[in-house]
Formats: structure tokens, sequence, C-alpha cells
């Protein structure tokens, strides 16, 4: 069995990493009306030309750092990317990316949407009722278990075949 071990957040994850997008490119952008509660696929992203907002890559993971959109489970896997481009969408968004050698992308966005993490950060909200946001440096200091990086990988793959199968499964419900 593997040890798991205690590290800081902000040590296991590169919160918000700087990306180059000059203002008036146009990308792919990704609303947070985009995303689905509790779905780790961006259903849909349109082009547009870059104002501002977070910049992300393939392998990011997105999580809406706003009320109500935090509790209602808005946090993806950035995987509809060309090799290579970058990505913009929500200033509400957390950009989280796994740091080389230390973390794996899919366990990241794994982590995020585990409950304990959720949990701590929709308690550090802070703001004007309805304009709550998360604290990012709650976030950096969080204590996260976590496995050695291979294993890390494992649950990873395990965990993502099992959300392809869901996915599926669902547009076979939907055909039906």
């Amino acid at each position: 069995m593997t040890r798991w071990m205690s590290v800081r957040a902000v040590d296991f994850i590169d919160f918000n990493p700087h990306l180059n997008l000059k203002k008036g490119t146009v990308a792919t952008k990704v609303g947070m009306d985009k995303l689905n509660p509790f779905s780790k696929k961006i259903p849909e992203a349109e082009k547009a030309v870059f104002n501002g907002g977070s910049k992300f890559c393939n392998g990011d993971t997105i999580m809406a750092r706003i009320t109500p959109c935090l509790e209602n489970g808005k946090t993806a896997f950035v995987d509809i990317l060309d090799d290579g481009e970058v990505g913009f969408g929500s200033t509400e968004f957390i950009v989280m990316r796994a740091k080389p050698g230390i973390s794996d992308p899919q366990f990241i966005y794994y982590t995020a949407t585990n409950p304990t993490f959720r949990n701590v950060a929709i308690k550090s909200m802070v703001g004007s009722s309805g304009r709550q946001r998360v604290q990012q440096s709650v976030l950096d200091e969080l204590e996260l278990q976590v496995p050695t990086l291979d294993e890390q990988r494992r649950i990873g793959v395990f965990l993502a075949s099992l959300d392809e199968k869901i996915t599926l499964n669902n547009k076979i419900n939907d055909n039906l």
C-alpha cells in the first residue's frame, strides 16, 4: 500500500499560472455559463477576442471562485484546446495546474472536486452577499493528503475511465 503524504496545496498545485495571451487575440473562450454542474467535460466553447480573464491550457482544471457557481459544482478539466493553444474564460475561475514531477493533471481535477477541498473553498468565501469569492490564501495553505506521482497517475486514469463511461451512458440514455 502506498503511503500518502501531507503537503500544502500551493506546493502541489500551481494556482493561476502565468500564460501569455495578447489583448485583441481571437482565442477559445469558456464562459462560466458553459460549464455544467459536477461535470468534468466542457460541453462547448466559442471563439472570441481576448480582453481579459483567466487563461488556461489543456490539462488545467478551472473552478468557479464565486458564489453560487462554486456551490453549484462548476469545475471542469480543460481538454478542448488545440496543442499549445491558450484559452481564456471568466475572471471568476481559479485555474489549477499540476506541478511537473510533483502532481498529475487528472489527480488535480479530482482533488478540486473532492468534497473536502470544495468545502474549504466554500467556507473561505468573503464579500458582500451574492458576490462572495474564495480566499486564495486559504486554498494555498490547505493541507492535502497525496500519494506518490505514480499512484496519482493510476488514480487519475482509473477515475477518468469511470467518467468516460458515465458520459457514454448519458449519451446512450439521451438517444433513447
